[in-house]
C-alpha cells in the first residue's frame, strides 16, 4: 500500500514525464532555397533541450536540396516542406501566418529559430498573431518553461519563465551547438495549409556581397578592426593579414559609424554574434556592446596601444603597441617557418 504522500510524489513524477513526453517543437529552418544555414542546426539542438518530439519547417520556392540536407540531421522526428512561388526570398509577411497555421494544425507547444536577421523578422510576427510574448536571443533552455537569456548587453543573466500556451523562441546560434549530420534520413511530407501567400509585400531581389574570404558569422578565424585603424583606407592592413591565415573582417560599431566599413561588417550586439576559434581585434577599445558579440570566442586577441582598454579584461592574449607596426610585422611572419 501507498501511504498519501508516496501517492502525491509519484502522481508529481507522472505528470512531469507526461508534460515532458506531450512537448512538440517546430524549427523554423532558415536557408536560401539552396544551402541550409547552420544556425538551423544549432535551434535543434536547442528544441531537443526542450524534450519531446522535434519538427521542422521549410518554405520557400523549390528547396528541395535543403530538405536534403536538413534530412540528414540528428534529433527530427519529421520534416514539413511548403513550397510555393510566393514564398520566394522568403520574406516574413507570408511565412508568419504559414507558420502560426502549421502551429494550429500540429499543435507544437515551441516555436523555434535562430536569433538571426531572418529569426528575429519573422519569429516576432508569429508571436504576435498568437498573442503570446516572444522569448529572444535565448542562450540556455533549463526546461520546457524556463529560459536564459542576456539583458544589459551581456552584463546580467536573465532567467525567465514563460505561461503562454505557445513559446516562440529565437535562440543565440552561439550558445548551441550544431545538431550532428548522421546517416539516417528524416522523413518529410508536403504541408498542407492554404493560408494566403500573397501579402502585401513582393520580394523583387537582392544585392549580395561577394567575398573570396569566410562568411563572417560562421568563420573559425576572425580579425576586427575598430576606431584605432583611423581610417577605411587602413582596413586593408586587415585584409591583407586575413587572407593570410584565412579569416573573415569584422569591424566595431565605432569603426562603422565612422564610415569605414560597410554595417554587415560589424560585430557586437547591433551586429553579428560571433564565437570563432580565434578573434584578433585590433585598435578596439572593447566597448559592452562589442564584447557581447565576440566574448564567446573560444581565443581572444588584442592589440591595442592603450594598456588600459578594457577589450584586455577579457581577451587571452594581450599585445600592447602601436597596430600600424604591429600587424604589418605580424603579417610578415604568418607562414614563415
Amino acid at each position: 500500500m501507498f501511504s498519501i504522500s508516496q501517492l502525491r510524489n509519484f502522481q508529481g513524477r507522472n505528470v512531469f514525464i507526461l508534460a515532458h513526453r506531450f512537448q512538440s517543437t517546430l524549427v523554423l529552418a532558415e536557408h536560401n532555397n539552396g544551402k541550409l544555414n547552420p544556425v538551423t542546426l544549432s535551434a535543434i539542438t536547442a528544441a531537443q533541450k526542450v524534450g519531446g518530439t522535434v519538427s521542422c519547417l521549410v518554405a520557400g520556392a523549390k528547396c528541395g536540396s535543403v530538405v536534403e540536407q536538413l534530412s540528414k540531421a540528428t534529433g527530427i522526428s519529421k520534416i514539413l516542406v511548403a513550397e510555393n512561388a510566393n514564398l520566394h526570398g522568403l520574406m516574413p509577411e507570408p511565412l508568419a501566418p504559414l507558420v502560426v497555421a502549421t502551429q494550429k494544425q500540429f499543435g507544437f507547444t515551441h516555436i523555434l529559430a535562430g536569433a538571426s536577421a531572418f529569426g528575429k523578422t519573422v519569429l516576432p510576427r508569429v508571436a504576435a498573431l498568437l498573442d503570446v510574448s516572444p522569448i529572444s536571443d535565448v542562450t540556455a533552455i533549463t526546461n520546457a518553461d524556463t529560459f536564459v537569456r542576456t539583458i544589459y548587453a551581456g552584463n546580467a543573466v536573465l532567467t525567465l519563465k514563460s505561461n503562454d500556451g505557445v513559446k516562440v523562441v529565437t535562440i543565440r546560434p552561439t550558445s548551441f551547438p550544431a545538431a550532428l549530420i548522421g546517416d539516417a534520413v528524416a522523413p518529410s511530407e508536403a504541408s498542407t495549409q492554404t493560408v494566403n501567400l500573397s501579402p502585401n509585400s513582393e520580394f523583387i531581389g537582392q544585392e549580395l556581397t561577394k567575398s573570396d574570404r569566410p562568411e563572417l558569422s560562421g568563420a573559425k578565424i576572425v580579425v576586427s578592426g575598430g576606431r584605432g585603424l583611423k581610417s577605411g583606407e587602413n582596413f586593408e592592413l586587415l585584409y591583407k593579414l586575413a587572407d593570410k591565415m584565412g579569416a573573415a573582417v569584422g569591424a566595431s560599431r565605432a569603426a562603422v559609424d565612422a564610415g569605414f566599413v560597410s554595417n554587415d561588417l560589424q560585430v557586437g550586439q547591433t551586429g553579428k554574434i560571433l564565437a570563432p576559434e580565434l578573434y584578433i581585434a585590433v585598435g578596439i577599445s572593447g566597448a559592452i556592446q562589442h564584447l557581447a558579440g565576440m566574448k564567446d570566442s573560444k581565443t581572444i586577441v588584442a592589440i591595442n596601444k592603450d594598456a588600459e582598454a578594457p577589450i584586455f579584461q577579457v581577451a587571452d592574449i594581450g599585445l600592447v603597441a602601436d597596430l600600424f607596426a604591429a600587424v604589418p610585422e605580424l603579417t610578415e611572419k604568418i607562414g614563415k617557418k
